[in-house]
């Protein structure tokens, strides 16, 4: 097999490529991404370039791995923290509701009621009394309980 394997390098570094893509895509959560793209590389390079002693082919795969390694880094950490900032609310339903618009269908007494988004209902408080259908926002939240806000009537 190692004479298999000695004859035909660039097939060794495809198939360990492929390999480490495979185990990659069970869930490595991208450490085994660039050592996999590293090694299919230089099976392309061995491919092209034949006669390449497997020494070098080892440094090659070292290199690359570490190189592209640390670009991936380098790229994930020059990204704006607003493409991330939607991880802050995630499990958090109740902070996931700001900005939602919902018409009531219980009254508000003393400013507190229940106003029902989506399959579930939430306590909510208000600066006034609303009445059956009117149109809320949800502005805040503390703790359990949602801000809600009434929105202007639109005249039709």
């Amino acid at each position: 097999m190692l004479e298999q394997i000695a004859a035909n390098p660039h097939w060794f570094w495809l198939s360990l490529g492929g390999l480490l893509l495979a185990a990659e895509m069970l869930g490595a959560s991208g450490y085994l991404l660039w050592s996999g793209v590293s090694a299919v590389v230089v099976g392309a390079i061995v491919w092209l370039l034949p006669q390449m002693a497997w020494e070098w082919q080892g440094v090659i795969f070292a290199v690359l791995t570490v190189v592209v390694a640390y670009l991936w880094w380098y790229w994930l950490r020059q990204r704006p923290a607003a493409a991330s900032s939607g991880s802050q609310v995630l499990n958090q339903r109740n902070r996931q509701l700001i900005g939602t618009r919902a018409t009531l269908t219980e009254p508000m007494h003393n400013g507190m009621g229940r106003i029902n988004i989506g399959d579930s209902s939430w306590r909510a408080q208000a600066s006034e009394d609303l009445a059956v259908g009117t149109e809320v926002e949800v502005i805040a939240v503390e703790g359990i309980t949602l801000v809600i806000r009434a929105l202007p009537q639109q005249s039709h």
